[in-house]
Formats: C-alpha cells, sequence, structure tokens
C-alpha cells in the first residue's frame, strides 16, 4: 500500500463527542487509529447548544458548524456552513457517515473540488438510512444522487448491500466494512476479577444479563422486560442490568421489579461486560450494534433478535441465540437456557469472542479502511 502518512481525510458526520452513540464511538476510535497511522483525519459536525465551534478531541481537528431550529433551517444551515468550512480544510477525500445530511453536504463538495466521497450506510432496515430516504418527499431524487456520485459505499451488513442493490447501485462500489473493536481494551477476566468488579460497581453475584443501549422504543425493552419478569418467577436471584438513557427511561423503571437494575448512561462499559453473563439485544431494528460487540469482545453469550447485523454475527448454538422480534415467549426461552446452562454459556461466549477478535478487531477495520482511501486518493 503506498504511503498515506498526510493524507486528509474529512468525516462529516451529524453529531460527535461529546454526544456519544455508537457511531460516534466508532468514528472517534477509527480517528485514533487513522492518526496513528500518520493520516490526518478531521471532524466537521453540528454545533449542539453548549458546545464550542472548534475543539481537538484525541488529536483530531472537530470543526462544528451552526445548525439552528427549526429543522428545515438547521438542515440548511449544516450544508451552507459546512460546505465553507471544509472548502477551507482542502481534504484529500471525503467520508461521510450517514446517507441523509452529511451524503448531501459530501456531494456539495465533492462537486467543488473533486475528491473522491466515501459514504458510510449506519443502518439498514425499518428507520435504517434508505427507509428515511424512502419516506422524504425528496427521498427517490437523493438516492438518484447518491448513486451518481459517490464513489464508494461502505456498508456494515449484507442486508445493507441487498438494500444499495435493489436500488440499482452496482455492487461493485460498495464494500462491507463492519464496525471494530479494540481487543486489547474490551477481553475477559478470570473469574477473580470478574467479582472483584462487581463488588468495585456495587453489583450483586448471582447471574447478570445485561443490556446497553438507548431508551428508546425500537430497542424492545418492553418486551425484555415482560420476558424477565417470567424469568424471575424460577429465577429468584437473577438480575436484569439495564445500562443506558432516552425517552422511555421513566416508563421502563415504572414497570421494573426489584429484580432489575437501572445503571444509567455509562460512557465506556467495559467493566460492566466483565462483570456480567450474558448480553441481550431485543431491538425491532438495529445496524451493527457497538455494545453486542464489545460484549462478546469481553467474552458474553449473546441473545439477540434477527434484525440487522445480528443475524450475520450471532450464529445460533454456537455463539449466542437469534430470536424474533416482539416473540417475549422466544426470549425468556433463551433467558433461561443460559442461565440454566452455564458451560453452555461460557462456550458460546468463548466462540463468540474469538469471531470478534478474528473478523472485527478495530485494527483489522483500520487496514481495510486505509485501503479504500488508498484505491482512492490514486495510491491504492
Amino acid at each position: 500500500m503506498a504511503d498515506l502518512r498526510g493524507l486528509r481525510v474529512t468525516m462529516i458526520i451529524q453529531s460527535y463527542l461529546p454526544r456519544l452513540g455508537g457511531a460516534e464511538k466508532q468514528l472517534a476510535a477509527v480517528c485514533r487509529r487513522l492518526r496513528q497511522r500518520g493520516l490526518e483525519p478531521s471532524i466537521v459536525t453540528r454545533r449542539y447548544a453548549g458546545m464550542a465551534a472548534f475543539e481537538i478531541i484525541d488529536g483530531t481537528p472537530v470543526y462544528r458548524v451552526p445548525a439552528p431550529q427549526p429543522k428545515p433551517l438547521a438542515a440548511f444551515c449544516y450544508l451552507f456552513f459546512g460546505y465553507f468550512k471544509i472548502r477551507s480544510l482542502r481534504p484529500q477525500v471525503l467520508h461521510a457517515h450517514e446517507l441523509l445530511s452529511p451524503s448531501d453536504l459530501g456531494i456539495l463538495v465533492k462537486h467543488s473540488l473533486g475528491c473522491p466521497l466515501v459514504v458510510k450506510v449506519l443502518r439498514g432496515g425499518k428507520l435504517g438510512d434508505l427507509d428515511k430516504l424512502h419516506n422524504r418527499r425528496t427521498g427517490r431524487t437523493r438516492i438518484a444522487r447518491l448513486n451518481k456520485d459517490v464513489d464508494i459505499f461502505l456498508t456494515i451488513s449484507h442486508e445493507i448491500n441487498q438494500e444499495l442493490a435493489a436500488e440499482g447501485i452496482d455492487p461493485a462500489r460498495c464494500r462491507f466494512l463492519p464496525n471494530g473493536v479494540d481487543t486489547q481494551i474490551y477481553k475477559p477476566v478470570p473469574e477473580r476479577e470478574k467479582k472483584e468488579i462487581r463488588a468495585r460497581l456495587g453489583l450483586p453475584q448471582g447471574f447478570i444479563c445485561l443490556y446497553s443501549g438507548r431508551l428508546a422504543p425500537e430497542k424492545g425493552l418492553s418486551t425484555l422486560l415482560q420476558s424477565w419478569h417470567s424469568v424471575c418467577e424460577r429465577h429468584p436471584q437473577a438480575r436484569l442490568l439495564i445500562l443506558g438513557s432516552g425517552e422511555m427511561e421513566a416508563e421502563l423503571r415504572q414497570a421494573a421489579g426489584e429484580q432489575v437494575i437501572f445503571g444509567g448512561y455509562v460512557p465506556d462499559p467495559c467493566l460492566y461486560y466483565q462483570a456480567s453473563d450474558l448480553f441481550v439485544l431485543p431491538s425491532e431494528t438495529e445496524g451493527l450494534s457497538n455494545a453486542m460487540l464489545e460484549a462478546m469482545a469481553c467474552g458474553l453469550p449473546v441473545a439477540a433478535t434477527r434484525v440487522g447485523a445480528a443475524v450475520e454475527l450471532v450464529q445460533n448454538g454456537e455463539n449466542g441465540r437469534l430470536i424474533s422480534v416482539g416473540d417475549t415467549a422466544e426470549l425468556t426461552e433463551a433467558l433461561e437456557f443460559f442461565q440454566s446452562n452455564p458451560k453452555e454459556s461460557l462456550r458460546m461466549g468463548r466462540n463468540g469472542m474469538e469471531l470478534v477478535r478474528r473478523e472485527y478487531s478495530l485494527d483489522q477495520t483500520v487496514e481495510r479502511l486505509t485501503s479504500i482511501y488508498a484505491e482512492l486518493a490514486g495510491g491504492g
């Protein structure tokens, strides 16, 4: 591969640190690795209340452009101010994250500067990038423009590949590039250390099932609580640990019983993964869950719904169990299985850890991404 030191890559994203979601967290980790390789990433994002117009985060410059409400004005300002900011940075590669406004902005700048444009599709299926475009008045026009102007689409699941192909996008322009995990940080710990972590976090020593993510309707948490109530009738010492915050928090707290622990928003839940016995993801729609990857890297088996990349990541009976969306009986059976079969849980957890280390490590993700940059920059 050509020497890419000094290559200027501008990342375009709706929001960035300190706002912390899966896409933001993944991009921050990727930018750190790119800088270690000598590339020069920069971030252009929206400026939300209380945030500075410019700061450097972990060595990466972050530029926030005005995006005042209402929504139509925010979109216009993001494109207008973002266009001039990115032009001033003189990028050699543009990398937009999401098929919506970030891609619109990337296309505008590409037409002006002539530099290549990479677009990462963040989510497929219901509420995914293309689904959102289909539900907008200008969606068909925007999809046609994406097909015409984007050089390479990065996909995190084969579901997204199929959706893009259905829109007439050449599969040769789509590259499968899943999210990556730093396996030097996210890793299992011995049983003795696991007990020490629990004591430090104030967690009980019985079976702990962990959910980590937004507390939003599409995450399927109402179904999870219904199943957990059934589980606790036979396993009263088991605990469900819910990490995160969101619009459903008050409702979930009201519906939860004594066997449910709310840990709130945790920026880095690594210790909680290492302290738990099972990771559950009951989402109605999902992309490629960073939390699920991190939990698997820490040696946890997974109970997840058949949505998004979980279908590819979770091998039924090998590293976890796949369940149908909204099926409380099936979810209950899966949760009880892991509690009643500790040896099988350990085996599946080891298998999941090995899969993540083999195919989803952050180093592999960044290696593939830099190869794509080299190809587009003329050095591949």
